[in-house]
């Protein structure tokens, strides 16, 4: 009993020290609506500024930079193991993966006829099944030709498959760092859903991991744990059990967030007009 107790305090304190001495940093500032963060292994951030219709790069030591100027409404990002962007465009409803051409790919714009909603976020595996969300906000709700909120599979090959219509809109989604579970986050309903996920990319055992968040939750992401960090009213961490661990407070509320720097210890945090970065003590997790 005493060497339980003792290996449980031991824990707390590592998860503790792990989270301590906070620092936040604005990075960026003057935008509208910050989203889809993600860093590329080159060495650099690209996120979105969606009413202004533009990806933005941001280099360390050099600064902002365009990357993609009429971006139809870009949302999500994020990339796979060969380092290509992959993107949710909310004015075209698509999904498109960025070529060595500089073309882009519709992976995906329709789902049994019908044209999506406007695809929010997007997560990819290391073996290539992707997962995404296909919500709809604001004007979005006047165009649907879908009489359903979507979550969507993608596999290598193409294949695209519906795997579950929650009645609230499904927005942020990632994976556990071994890649076998995955997190959506539901904004109307204020939780965070979990589903098993196999090998070939099937989901089961839907289930509530987290409930009652403060505020709708937006992006999320996983560290090397498998701590799970959601974008809400401020950046809330959760166990992997779904305990609450941390919160952190910004100046704007934050939208989403990513992992990165060489060492992946940094977390950038889009928050309406601006981009922040907070040093950690803890790696992400990163399918790419």
């Amino acid at each position: 009993m005493r060497t339980w107790l003792l290996l449980s305090l031991c824990a707390c304190t590592s998860l503790a020290q792990d989270f301590s001495d906070i620092h936040i940093e604005k990075i960026a500032a003057g935008n509208r609506f910050t989203e889809g963060p993600v860093w590329s292994r080159e060495g650099f951030l690209l996120f979105s500024d969606v009413p202004n219709n533009r990806v933005i790069k941001w280099v360390p030591g050099v600064g902002l930079q365009s990357f993609r100027d009429n971006s139809n409404g870009v949302n999500g990002n994020t990339m796979d193991a060969q380092g290509r962007l992959y993107s949710c465009e909310s004015r075209t409803r698509r999904v498109v993966r960025l070529n060595k051409e500089g073309n882009y790919d519709v992976l995906a714009d329709k789902y049994d006829g019908k044209r999506l909603n406007a695809p929010n976020d997007i997560v990819v595996r290391r073996d290539g099944h992707l997962w995404f969300t296909d919500p709809a906000f604001g004007e979005q709700e006047e165009h649907r030709e879908m009489d359903y909120f979507g979550i969507y599979h993608i596999t290598p090959k193409g294949e695209l498959n519906l795997i579950a219509k929650p009645k609230g809109r499904p927005n942020g989604v990632a994976l556990s760092p071994n890649g076998r579970i995955l997190y959506v986050a539901n904004s109307d309903d204020r939780t965070l859903v979990a589903y098993d996920v196999d090998g070939a990319g099937r989901t089961s055992n839907e289930r509530v991991f987290i409930k009652d968040i403060d505020g709708p939750p937006d992006g999320i992401r996983v560290d090397e744990k498998g701590n799970v960090y959601v974008t809400c009213n401020q950046l809330a961490i959760y166990t992997p059990q779904g305990k609450l661990l941390k919160v952190i407070e910004f100046p704007e509320t934050p939208r989403n967030c990513a992992f990165g720097d060489a060492d992946f210890q940094t977390l950038y945090v889009t928050a309406l007009t601006s981009v922040y970065r907070v040093r950690l003590k803890m790696k992400g997790s990163v399918q790419y």
